[in-house]
Order: structure tokens, then C-alpha cells, then sequence
């Protein structure tokens, strides 16, 4: 018999597949909100979608914040979260990709704990505060001030209640966690997506692909991650191509957003994610590869990599992906390469002569160190760059 303890996001409600206007005026009521303010992305701020939300906020908007780059640098946060105390929010509502909602996450924090400096995120980095870390650890520093999250993209981010943000001095993305930092609801709108770039879109959905096959082919098995993962892994073998091949098909959009949301469930599982994620957040803080992105270069060449250890897992890879009898690795850059996004360190600008440089990085924690078949050091971080050359 397997025992265990899973702990629950502090997150009331997922509406999906319902346009984002009315479920925000509807949300503003039912939390008594008098102040609300938005945060986005400047590629959609000035967009109908944005400004339908605001719309129906009404007299309740507070402000707006678009100023938020890829990778969430720190200086981003704290100018966010400076207008928002400006602006006396009392909610707050991300419309935006993984960037913009991990950024409104740590602004957040930067509010509950009076940060008005760069140098100050220093002392919350890690859950480094009462809230700590522990996702159901709801109780442990209660916070009024919440946000709302609409993704444009599925990066999946609102599904989780840690945030990655860019050290740019150190060039390193670091780790902010808080139970209360996760959406308090999150609205799956597909026409949120309608204006997000087709490339953008597609790799993001290669990045909840990435949550699904890492999880699968971890280390360590629980059923609910199990079961997420695996059907999480076939909606989006469906549903990519359909968003690919019919853009304007919304129908495909809303599964994506679906599949997206299962591939993240698991978070709080414990189940760990690998190398591909881990090589992820250094080819992102480092070399500013956006995270979908370097999901659709590495996970192939992970999971070639880690075939001697989970061949057997790897077979439900290939048979979700529709090609059963092959092996997983190839089976899933000939997916990638299927949705016409970058398959190659190559096709984004890596040279090989950076690869060692690259490896070198590591520093011994995060998802490297979780990987299934276990990384020795630099050398063997090589080998996986190798393979996605």
C-alpha cells in the first residue's frame, strides 16, 4: 500500500472555457473589491482584451502595470509593486503569460513585507519569511491582498505558488515561494490567448507538455500525478496540432488550457521535474531563451539521455504522442519540430563552443540535481546539450 500526504493550493476556483470579462466583474463582487488593479505585458496592454477587463472592472479599476519583460526581472517587481501600493489596490489581477504572472506573485510579496528595493528581495528569496514554503501552509501568514489570473499563454504559472524571477546582476533565476502567492482564482479564457503570437503559444503548450513528461518519467511515482500527467500528455498531442493547423479555432485553445491546467496539478505531489526543466532555468536567466522554448529544445535530448533508467516509461511518452513503438526521444522532436517551433540549441542563437560554459553553470540544486537518471557533474550535462544541438 502507498501512503503519503498531498497538500492543496490555496486556490478557490478554475473557471474555464468562459469568456474573462463578466467572471472578473463576478469576482470583484463576490471579494468585496473597491480598488483593483492590473498587471500585463505591454504586447497586449493596449489590445481589446485588456481593455474589455478593464471595462467591465468599472469604477473599481485602480491602475495598470505593463512594464513586465520576459524572465520577470527583479526590477520589474519592485516598480509593479510600487504602483500598486500607490494605487491602494486590494486586488489585483495578472493578464498575461508565465513572465507577468510569476512578476505579480513576487509583488505581492514585496507589499506583505513592506520590499521597496532590489537588494530587498534578497531577504524573501526561498520562502525566506513566516509564509514559507509549504503550499498548504495557508494559515501561516494570512494576506488580504490576492490576485486573480488570466493566462494568455500555458506556461501554466497560475497553477503554482512559487514564481521565477531574474537576478539580472547575477543573471541567475531564483526561486520566490509563499502559499498565499497563487492565484486565489484563475479564469481560462481562450480568446485570451486570440492575440498571443502563434510560436509563443505553441511552445508554452510544449512547456506544460514538459510539466506532463517530466512528471511522468520522474523518479518517484504518486497516482495523482500519474494519472494527470498522462492524459495531460495526450490532450496536448491532440490539441497543439489542432491550435496549430486552425488558429482561430478556439475550441482546440480551450483544451490546450485544460491540458495545461492537468499538467500542473500534480505541483504540490512531490513528484519532482528533471533535467529538462533544470538546464531550462539557466539556458532562461542566463541566455534569455524564453522557458517554452528551451522545454521544446531540451525535452527531447532529456529524455533520450535518460532512456537507459525509464525505457518503460517512456513507451506511454511515445504512445501518447501517437507513435507507439518508438522511442521517446526522437518520437518527441519530431512532435516539436511538427509545430514549427525551434527544435535546436542551434535555432536559437547557441553556438557549441557555449555548451561547456553552459554546463558549467550548474550549481548542484533545483531539477538537475531530481533528474531520473542521476547527473555527476558538468560532463554530463554536456552530453544531454549535446544531443539537443
Amino acid at each position: 500500500m502507498q501512503g503519503g500526504t498531498h497538500p492543496w493550493l490555496a486556490q478557490q476556483r478554475v473557471h474555464y472555457g468562459k469568456p474573462a470579462a463578466p467572471l472578473l466583474d463576478e469576482e470583484a463582487r463576490r471579494d468585496g473589491a473597491r480598488s483593483v488593479f492590473v498587471t500585463t505585458t505591454r504586447s497586449i496592454s493596449g489590445g481589446t482584451f485588456v481593455a474589455g477587463c478593464i471595462e467591465a472592472l468599472g469604477t473599481r479599476f485602480a491602475g495598470k502595470f505593463d512594464a513586465i519583460p520576459a524572465h520577470s526581472p527583479r526590477e520589474a517587481v519592485i516598480e509593479g509593486a510600487a504602483r500598486i501600493r500607490e494605487a491602494g489596490a486590494d486586488l489585483v489581477v495578472a493578464i498575461g503569460g508565465g513572465s507577468v504572472i510569476d512578476a505579480t506573485k513576487v509583488m505581492l510579496q514585496c507589499l506583505w513585507y513592506d520590499i521597496d528595493s532590489v537588494d530587498g528581495l534578497d531577504a524573501i528569496v526561498g520562502g525566506k519569511h513566516k509564509g514559507g514554503a509549504d503550499p498548504s501552509a495557508w494559515d501561516a501568514d494570512p494576506q488580504a491582498l490576492r490576485m486573480i489570473a488570466v493566462p494568455t499563454t500555458l506556461s501554466a504559472a497560475e497553477f503554482n505558488h512559487l514564481a521565477g524571477v531574474t537576478d539580472t546582476a547575477k543573471k541567475a533565476k531564483q526561486g520566490y515561494l509563499h502559499p498565499l502567492a497563487v492565484p486565489k482564482v484563475v479564469i481560462l479564457d481562450p480568446a485570451a490567448t486570440a492575440n498571443t503570437p502563434l510560436e509563443l503559444l505553441l511552445s508554452t503548450g510544449m512547456r506544460s507538455m514538459d510539466h506532463a513528461v517530466e512528471r511522468w518519467c520522474a523518479t518517484r511515482s504518486v497516482p495523482i500525478s500519474d494519472a494527470l500527467s498522462l492524459h495531460a500528455m495526450g490532450m496536448l498531442a491532440d490539441c497543439l496540432p489542432r491550435a496549430k493547423a486552425s488558429p482561430d479555432d478556439m475550441a482546440a485553445r480551450a483544451d490546450c488550457q485544460v491540458a495545461m491546467w492537468m499538467s500542473l496539478l500534480p505541483q504540490t505531489s512531490g513528484v519532482p521535474f528533471g533535467a529538462s526543466h533544470g538546464i531550462g532555468y539557466i539556458l532562461g536567466g542566463a541566455y534569455g531563451v524564453p522557458h517554452g522554448v528551451t522545454s521544446c529544445l531540451m525535452l527531447p535530448a532529456v529524455l533520450e539521455w535518460n532512456e537507459p533508467v525509464n525505457a518503460q516509461r517512456q513507451e506511454s511518452v511515445a504512445q501518447a504522442l501517437g507513435r507507439p513503438g518508438e522511442r521517446a526521444g526522437p518520437a518527441m522532436r519530431a512532435f516539436v519540430r511538427s509545430l514549427g517551433v525551434p527544435s535546436r540549441l542551434r535555432d536559437v542563437g547557441i553556438a557549441r563552443e557555449q555548451l561547456a560554459e553552459i554546463a558549467a553553470r550548474y550549481d548542484g540544486t533545483g531539477p538537475i540535481s531530481t533528474n531520473p537518471r542521476p547527473i555527476r557533474g558538468a560532463s554530463d550535462i554536456v552530453e544531454i546539450l549535446e544531443l539537443a544541438y
